[in-house]
């Protein structure tokens, strides 16, 4: 069997991306979050509208990281609970339709990765930093491209963004959870004849 000889590019000795702008595969990503009840219970949820974008450069100072959710795409499993989260109560959907992030730096010591970036909701805009782990690139066998999948994990606070309804009911802190999976750039074709 012949080795591929496809050019690839190290951005750090520990993570072999190509270099280039890696597409979403939306069916196997997922953003979630948990928020405590009443101090003593989990809610656990998803927003099931997601956009994102991941390009490599040469190095992980090139690595840059977007992403766009629909708050109006919630699920926490029970439809009046989401009604009532999309309203002016809590979410405002109609007045914040959407939640951005953009990265501003990737930084890695020793196998421990981390992101950190601007997180914006309506009009305020606050930094958050994630920890990452990088799953691994992969050949898969659906599409015959390279897939990478990463974790990250982080906090913020409702309070942060003037989310502040229900102190006492609902926890200020909301922790996320992103599992992300990303296909390599397709390779330029040659020019045939």
């Amino acid at each position: 069997m012949t080795q591929d000889n496809a050019p690839r590019t190290l951005t750090t000795p520990a993570l072999p991306l190509a270099a280039g702008d890696w597409e979403l595969d939306s069916l196997h990503s997922a953003v979630n979050f948990t928020i405590r009840h009443l101090g003593i219970a989990k809610v656990r949820g998803r927003f099931s509208d997601v956009k994102a974008e991941l390009y490599v450069g040469g190095t992980t100072d090139d690595v840059k990281v977007s992403a766009e959710i629909a708050l109006a795409s919630i699920d926490t499993g029970n439809p009046d609970r989401d009604a009532h989260t999309r309203s002016a109560d809590l979410l405002d959907v109609e007045r914040r339709p959407t939640m951005t992030f953009r990265s501003t730096r990737v930084s890695a010591q020793g196998e421990d990765w981390s992101m950190e970036g601007d997180l914006t909701i309506g009009d305020v805009t606050r930094p958050v930093t994630l920890a990452v782990e990088f799953g691994g690139v992969v050949d898969s066998p659906v599409d015959q491209r390279r897939h990478a999948g990463f974790e990250a994990t982080g906090e913020i606070r409702r309070s942060d963004f003037g989310l502040d309804f229900g102190t006492g009911l609902l926890g200020d802190v909301v922790k996320v959870q992103l599992d992300m999976q990303f296909v390599e750039p397709v390779e330029p074709q040659g020019q045939g004849g």
